[in-house]
């Protein structure tokens, strides 16, 4: 081209130089090249900061809830205790037994209490299917029906996460 200027290597470039050396059309289309490749850096900076966020988010959830497997291997143990004491509660002569077995059972629920685990207490409560697990419905005549009049197996909780929902029976509401 006869507008061009000759640069050698070791001089620097001017932006008004380097606009004469290309043309007006040429840093035009080089300013918008700019502009799309830092919007373009942009965006790949927030999509990687969200990630990095997310990912955060989701380490902290399963630090949080990766007790739950081993809190369900350990609540079947805590009912087989629970029915051992009221068997031995019932039979009245082994009240070392019963002894031995209240005091494993407050183990186990100080362990379960100090780990986030807590039990889910319904009665009197308004049936959840979100927390409760109904086995059958029953009249009673002062208890409004949908209400939890007794749980037959206590549901456990890990923050806001069942582990294991509480087995109920609900009213019908008044026998008809």
């Amino acid at each position: 081209m006869a507008n061009d200027k000759d640069i050698s290597n070791d001089e620097t470039v001017s932006d008004g130089d380097l606009a004469a050396a290309l043309g007006e059309d040429s840093s035009a289309d080089l300013v918008n090249q700019l502009a799309a490749a830092n919007d373009r850096a942009l965006r790949l900076h927030a999509e990687m900061q969200n990630l990095r966020n997310r990912t955060s988010r989701e380490i902290a959830d399963e630090r949080k809830y990766s007790a739950l497997p081993i809190l369900r291997e350990l609540l079947p143990v805590i009912d087989n205790i629970d029915r051992a004491i009221e068997a031995a509660a019932k039979a009245g002569e082994v009240e070392n037994l019963l002894e031995g077995f209240r005091l494993v059972r407050q183990q186990l629920g100080t362990i379960l209490t100090r780990h986030d685990c807590t039990p889910i207490d319904p009665t009197g409560q308004a049936f959840n299917p979100n927390f409760h697990e109904a086995i059958l419905q029953q009249p009673s005549p002062d208890v409004p029906a949908g209400t939890v009049i007794m749980v037959t197996q206590t549901g456990y909780q890990l923050y806001d996460r069942v582990v294991r929902p509480a087995q109920v029976i609900i009213s019908s509401g008044p026998p008809t």
